[in-house]
């Protein structure tokens, strides 16, 4: 351990420690960035560069989700003027007729496509079609975000026993028939979200009876809810045109996913694709209810749409660019060859002081699987803690299974993400028009009850 490993671990205490105070950790990650760069360059000037190239590494890893998040918002704006988001989701008001019913629909809805598709594009559609109907039923937008959470970037990606990513790292990792792990992972993540998924309801519910459905005018003009709605207290225009818009939309996302499934189209590709249909579908949408001035309207449209994603996700750039360091590949694109993944080095150290068998090798495991977890990634640690789970079987397939399972719960639980905010979690957060910051506070307990509940029952029955 040099000092700018004991430096990285100080930064990211004091990062939790202020989470905890509920603060914003934008200054300890630029002043931990700053220091780490200082004693790695040798000078002020390698530091100071350090830090803008830390932000820059984020935007470059982070942009996608900045661009599908803004393209969504233009899109639905669009719409909105018309009316069409209205007509696209009364039908569901039949469905969702309490908060605890939408809960559970998006839950659902959210971890079918999200195992097909991975969450990246599910939460852009979710969002599309099924928030709009949840907040006006009287879930708050809040806790439709912890929803879509806890069942796309928890339950559906720790798991991923359809595309098989996350168990195919591990078990290529530790040695081991990639079945098992599936098996295993699916039946963890199982665990882990239903528990959580149960507790975060619960504990949510004073904040669910507190918010009115009639309410809704006034915070459609604020940024506390998704920025869909923020149009409605404004003047229609072009509503002749809402009923052919609706179906429009409904006809585009049906092609899109069925795209997805007949050409195999998956992960960025398939957001890529979800984001093209919204720039066409936002056009269509301008055009025919402005007539010659959408020429200028999209460009309206698009600002206020990308404006909405910085203003959300902003702050997210000098966090993720602090944890950034600690990924071996990523450290690199900052402060240049030969600097080490700070963060991954702590985890070795810290598998070394780890017995091989029973609960303190699982909770261990799970400790370490959400550390490598905190630079955002969720499958960057997978590799670690495969080849971990391998080393302390020694041997023993179903032991070597159970431990690249939790390790994996711990990974994609943190980074994937539901209790890292510089993760995919802004794009849920974005989406809902949520502090991300106070998302991942909300999905903090429930999901650190869950992890633990999962890894007993990895101990118990697994291993």
């Amino acid at each position: 351990m040099t000092l700018a490993h004991w430096i990285y671990a100080l930064g990211t205490l004091a990062v939790v420690i202020t989470m905890i105070l509920r603060r914003n950790v934008v200054i300890p990650c630029i002043l931990s960035t700053f220091l780490i760069g200082m004693i790695f360059t040798g000078s002020l000037v390698g530091a100071v560069t350090v830090v803008f190239k830390a932000n820059l590494a984020a935007l470059s890893e982070l942009g996608s989700i900045f661009v599908i998040i803004g393209l969504m918002v233009a899109m639905l704006k669009s719409l909105s003027v018309t009316g069409a988001d209205e007509l696209l989701v009364s039908p569901l008001r039949k469905l969702m007729v309490s908060p605890l019913i939408s809960y559970a629909i998006l839950v659902l809805s959210t971890y079918i496509i999200s195992l097909f598709f991975w969450p990246t594009p599910a939460v852009p559609l979710i969002g599309a079609l099924l928030l709009p109907a949840a907040v006006k039923s009287g879930l708050p937008p809040m806790a439709a975000a912890v929803a879509i959470a806890l069942a796309g970037q928890g339950m559906a990606l720790s798991g991923d026993f359809v595309i098989q990513g996350a168990p195919g790292l591990s078990a290529k990792s530790a040695g081991i028939p990639v079945p098992l792990v599936t098996s295993d992972g699916a039946i963890l993540s199982l665990v882990t979200g239903i528990t959580a998924i149960i507790i975060a309801y619960l504990m949510m519910r004073k904040d669910i009876e507190k918010f009115r459905p009639e309410g809704m005018k006034e915070a459609a003009a604020s940024s506390e809810v998704d920025a869909a709605m923020q149009v409605h207290a404004k003047e229609r225009k072009g509503q002749n045109f809402a009923p052919f818009l609706a179906v429009l939309l409904v006809v585009a996302i049906a092609a899109v996913i069925f795209s997805m499934f007949r050409f195999n189209i998956k992960g960025g590709d398939a957001s890529a694709l979800l984001g093209g249909a919204a720039v066409l579908i936002m056009t269509v949408a301008t055009l025919l209810v402005e007539g010659a001035m959408g020429l200028d309207k999209v460009a309206d449209h698009l600002t206020d749409g990308f404006v909405f994603a910085f203003k959300v996700m902003g702050q997210i750039l000098p966090i993720a660019g602090f944890f950034f360091l600690g990924n071996p590949e990523a450290v690199v694109k900052i402060m240049g060859e030969g600097a080490p993944g700070y963060l991954f080095d702590i985890g070795k150290m810290l598998a070394d002081l780890i017995p091989a068998h029973g609960f303190l090798a699982a909770f261990g495991m799970l400790i370490i699987g959400i550390i490598t977890g905190l630079d955002g990634s969720g499958f960057s640690g997978l590799p670690l803690t495969g080849t971990l789970a391998g080393a302390m079987a020694a041997g023993n397939q179903s032991v070597a299974s159970a431990l690249a399972a939790i390790g994996q719960m711990g990974a994609v639980w943190s980074g994937g993400g539901t209790i890292i905010a510089w993760s995919s979690l802004v794009a849920v957060a974005g989406i809902a028009g949520e502090p991300v910051l106070d998302l991942v506070r909300k999905n903090f307990i429930p999901v650190t009850i869950g992890l633990v509940v999962s890894t007993i029952v990895a101990v118990l029955f697994l291993m």
